[in-house]
């Protein structure tokens, strides 16, 4: 990642938080799923799942067509927002 990542661009959008915190709980699910859930449209979430990849939070695994997105709780980052997440919502 070449690019200097500032939190300011997690946190700048809404729908980024909403995916975010739909992946911790159901720790992963394929795109149509998290569609109905965030009741974003295929273009829109597409661009923040490709935006949380490159940033490290999420994985996305293929099975033929089938495209899974899941939390990468491997990654520090991701666990520490999953922390935060889970305080936010007590």
């Amino acid at each position: 990642m070449g690019e200097k990542f500032l939190i300011e661009n997690l946190f700048e959008s809404k729908a980024r938080i909403k995916i975010l915190n739909i992946l911790v709980k159901e720790k992963e699910l394929n795109i149509s799923s998290l569609i109905n859930k965030t009741r974003l449209n295929h273009t829109n979430i597409l661009r923040h799942l490709n935006f949380l990849k490159t940033r490290d939070l999420i994985q996305e695994k293929k099975f033929g067509r089938i495209r899974i997105f899941r939390y990468k709780n491997e990654s520090i980052k991701a666990r520490a927002l999953e922390n935060f997440i889970h305080i936010w919502e007590d």
